[in-house]
């Protein structure tokens, strides 16, 4: 690639635009700067902002089979090499306010030696670390550094959302024990975040796993090295997506056993109810029939002998179910 000047780099509405001064830091992109493989410059767009969009239409250091990428088209994670250049599209936890963390952001990344440009929409909660070490002097020298930091700070809060949904799982498993049942909705939530998380975290280890294994001429051997590291670290978190979507299936099933249960047993106890008021109810049915011969109907204390006898008769068909083991 030709030597790209910083006035080609000039977009006014750019998240960041940064230039690396190969020792860790970082200075602002402008007119006089040159990228270079030892100071790369750092392009950080949203796509829908006007200005951004306008330049990843039109400027000349994109290639034309690159722009439909970084202007929000993919959002499965995926490797491409183009010519000088490679695609990468990830996807990042969502940490922003009013968001669910499953709602995952995408971010697309062109890197060359002397370039990296990225796009998203969203914000990127991980960005603010690796620009807060930039910033401090200890932040990638170059473009495989860049990357490498990038995908262990998406790695990291990977990570930290998987130790989220599985210590949420370890607190229903310990409400079931204590038969209490979660709310409704929130074991389905569980396991679509699960899902969602498994779906794209699968081929985001692949791409990190190819990064690591291609001799991409802006990585070296420590980078690749580090890069396989993040891979294996991500396949772990997946081992334990599995295990956590096997968890929830088993606690769905409990679920539905307490519910049973509760509801057997809610059944039977009116059950036994109808069975020991089925006597006085026969009897107050007879009795209070509105024909003459009725026993105790002149006499004065008919009805409070009638009802000791109806107590009488509860208890007895509650002493001869409990003797029989029915309560």
């Amino acid at each position: 690639m030709e030597v790209i000047k910083g006035k080609e780099l000039q977009v006014s509405d750019a998240v960041y635009a940064y230039q690396l001064d190969g020792k860790g830091g970082v200075s602002e992109i402008n007119t006089q700067s040159v990228a270079s493989d030892q100071q790369p410059c750092w392009l950080h767009l949203d796509y829908t902002l006007p200005a951004s969009e306008q330049w990843i239409n039109s400027t000349p250091v994109l290639p034309d089979n690159v722009r439909e990428a970084l202007a929000g088209e993919s959002i499965r994670p995926k490797v491409v090499r183009m010519g000088e250049g490679t695609l990468i599209t990830l996807r990042s936890i969502n940490l922003n306010a009013d968001s669910r963390p499953d709602q995952l952001v995408t971010i697309r990344v062109y890197l060359t030696d002397k370039m990296i440009v990225s796009t998203r929409h969203r914000k990127i909660l991980s960005m603010d670390e690796l620009i807060n070490d930039m910033q401090h002097g200890a932040g990638p020298t170059d473009t495989g550094s860049w990357l490498v930091e990038m995908c262990d700070a998406l790695t990291d809060h990977t990570s930290d959302f998987i130790e989220d949904l599985h210590d949420k799982i370890i607190d229903i498993e310990d409400d079931l024990m204590d038969q209490q049942v979660p709310e409704r909705g929130q074991m389905a939530l569980l396991r679509k975040q699960l899902i969602v998380l498994r779906r794209y975290m699968s081929p985001q280890r692949d791409v990190f796993a190819r990064l690591a294994s291609e001799r991409l001429p802006w990585m070296n051997d420590d980078e690749r090295r580090r890069m396989q590291e993040i891979a294996d670290r991500l396949g772990r978190g997946l081992d334990d997506l599995d295990a956590n979507i096997a968890r929830t299936a088993v606690l769905a099933d409990e679920i539905g056993s307490l519910m049973a249960d509760a509801l057997n047993r809610r059944t039977y106890t009116m059950s036994m109810l109808a069975m020991v008021f089925l006597p006085t109810t026969f009897l107050t049915g007879l009795f209070g029939v509105n024909l003459g011969g009725i026993p105790g109907n002149t006499s004065p204390y008919g009805f409070g002998i009638f009802c000791l006898s109806l107590l009488v008769l509860v208890l007895g068909v509650a002493w001869w179910l409990k003797k029989s083991k029915w309560l």
